[in-house]
């Protein structure tokens, strides 16, 4: 089945959704209004429960078929929160918000599945239970870990959950996914030099600690050319490096380097890891210095379950024509907290030929809509069709 003429008609409606959550972005937990406005429009479209405060600011709303024969329940999510980025767009409905953009298209996501809960409120045309999830704090906070910590997935009896995002550079409409790992594990880290200041003029007095960082930088390096089996996949990168000093005269006492970790793997994220700590200790020891590493564990590798994917993939495939083979993505996504709890599937869609995500100039592409309502809803109707 192509996209659904139902959607097709409520494209003008969606859009005005959409652009009204542009207008107004939310940060992190801080999404009051959007989950206002989520939860206001789900009653209006008679959902049978509607929850809110779940993982903090999350909102969950609960839709039961014509029958309910399979027992089976399907959930499906949405993320909700923007980014702390100031928009560029110039757009007239461009984020009256100083300081906050939806630069990821959480926007979008989260009108899509509002229009597919609409739809799917006025058809009931499946046997069994859908829950709509609208997170919040996908961008760094672990909304997705929080509302599963909440309970949600044993308290509304999902038994499958299944997301979506936007892609800049896939053609509007279209769908690529992947089965076993997905997006990758993101975790940070801290590194503190710690030296000898003293005067430039006089550098044997002193045990440099900016000798001792550049040093630490390129032998970080050696963990992905050396350390890591080739075939794996893991990036380390220093992406800020500070001293105490700030004079032309000064050598540093203390530099402070922080980057990102990015793994596919448990193995190779425990690799890195325990790498990062002996590379940094052993190098500043090796000048006389002292460095202290502080590694914080991110989000996990987001994995999707096989046949989770290949039903996602047919579902795409039913809407659009095709669906794609999607390659690994290093960037991270907190719907792996979902996934590790409950069997399903995350999927791309595309946004056309725009500014990629975490862009001030980005936008979601509207005419992605109908697609994704439509992948959404046939997901319910196929996995749970009335007989």
């Amino acid at each position: 089945m192509p996209v659904k003429n139902r959607f097709a008609e409520l494209l003008p409606e969606i859009t005005e959704w959409r652009r009204d959550l542009h207008e107004h972005p939310e940060i992190l937990f801080e999404t009051h209004r959007t989950s206002a406005v989520v939860a206001e429009k789900l009653k209006a479209f008679g959902c049978d429960e509607i929850v809110t405060g779940i993982g903090r600011t999350g909102v969950v709303g609960v839709i039961k078929g014509k029958t309910d024969t399979s027992g089976k329940v399907v959930g499906l999510r949405a993320d909700m929160d923007a980014l702390p980025i100031h928009e560029a767009t110039g757009l007239e409905y461009a984020s009256k918000t100083d300081g906050a953009m939806h630069a990821c298209g959480h926007d979008g996501h989260t009108a899509m599945l509002l229009g597919a809960a609409k739809y799917l409120s006025e058809t009931r045309n499946f046997d069994g239970t859908v829950v709509v999830i609208f997170q919040p704090a996908e961008e760094g906070g672990g909304g997705g870990r929080e509302m599963c910590e909440d309970g949600m997935m044993k308290r509304f009896g999902i038994q499958e959950v299944y997301g979506m995002h936007n892609w800049p550079g896939l053609p509007v409409g279209s769908f690529a996914i992947r089965p076993g790992a997905f997006f990758a594990a993101t975790d940070q880290f801290d590194i503190t030099i710690e030296g000898k200041g003293g005067h430039a003029a006089k550098p044997q007095e002193t045990v440099d600690s900016t000798l001792v960082a550049a040093h630490v930088v390129t032998a970080l390096q050696s963990i992905a050319s050396r350390n890591a089996d080739p075939v794996d996949q893991v990036v380390v990168s220093v992406t800020s490096i500070e001293s105490s000093s700030k004079a032309f005269n000064v050598i540093a006492q203390r530099v402070e380097l922080k980057g990102t970790v990015r793994t596919m793997s448990t193995e190779m994220r425990d690799l890195a890891e325990t790498r990062m700590k002996a590379i940094c200790e052993g190098t500043a020891s090796a000048f006389g210095a002292k460095a202290e590493v502080t590694y914080y564990r991110g989000y996990p590798c987001m994995v999707n379950h096989e046949e989770q994917t290949e039903f996602a993939a047919e579902v795409a495939g039913s809407v659009a024509g095709a669906c794609e083979d999607a390659p690994l993505v290093m960037g991270g996504e907190d719907f792996a907290y979902m996934l590790e709890e409950r069997p399903g599937a995350y999927i791309l869609v595309g946004n056309g030929d725009t500014a990629s995500v975490h862009h001030p100039e980005y936008n979601f592409n509207d005419d992605a809509i109908p697609a994704g309502c439509s992948w959404w809803a046939e997901i319910v109707e196929k996995r749970m069709p009335v007989h």
